[in-house]
């Protein structure tokens, strides 16, 4: 029987832009708190970890009166940072995982490879320059920079849909289910790398 170590990780990391003390718990139950100063960013966290079933806790403080940009960047590069901090050596786990997920009129899809290998595809067409005070350009690029520091292969797409809204929450609760899949410790790996190389990246 696969024993279940302590999956979790504290991230804390300050700039002259942004100040983020951030816990993560890849085996929990849900539960968030997530406060960033940008509304429409906590709303889609909190999916992830609702959906991934992943204890979330952040606190954020970031230089808003410039703009959103730092805030949200920094965020994903700090939650990108835990996932790897929790992962550790990344044995055992079942590695990838994708997941299709329905907003009213929209579809989404997120396929992840955690392989410890940073790269992101993100296909989507915006209808409007910002949703939440979020300028859509900003999506993709969170998707970036959580993939550099998780070292994870992501991959989303939004199939169709019409209201940004519904496309950017489709496309985080995908996100969560899909990490959610990927973290799994599978009890027939044991403490084996699921790699032919022996190691990942």
């Amino acid at each position: 029987m696969l024993s279940k170590p302590m999956r979790q990780a504290t991230i804390n990391r300050k700039t002259n832009e942004t100040e983020i003390r951030l816990q993560l718990n890849l085996d929990g139950q849900g539960l968030h708190q997530v406060q960033t100063g940008i509304g429409f960013l906590d709303h889609m966290l909190s999916h992830v970890a609702v959906h991934g079933l992943f204890d979330l806790n952040i606190q954020a403080q970031g230089d808003l009166h410039v703009d959103v940009h730092h805030t949200v960047e920094d965020v994903a590069l700090a939650l990108g940072n835990a996932f790897d901090q929790a992962l550790d050596e990344r044995k055992g786990i079942v590695r990838m995982g994708s997941c299709y997920a329905p907003m009213d009129e929209t579809l989404a899809f997120v396929a992840v490879d955690l392989s410890g290998r940073p790269y992101c595809v993100v296909q989507a067409d915006w209808h409007t320059p910002a949703v939440g005070g979020i300028p859509t350009s900003l999506l993709p690029h969170f998707l970036e920079s959580l993939a550099v520091t998780a070292r994870l292969n992501l991959h989303a797409r939004v199939l169709y849909g019409r209201d940004d809204h519904h496309q950017a929450e489709a496309l985080f609760k995908a996100l969560g289910r899909a990490l959610e899949a990927a973290v799994r410790l599978d009890a027939r790996r044991q403490d084996r790398v699921p790699s032919t190389k022996g190691r990942l990246a």
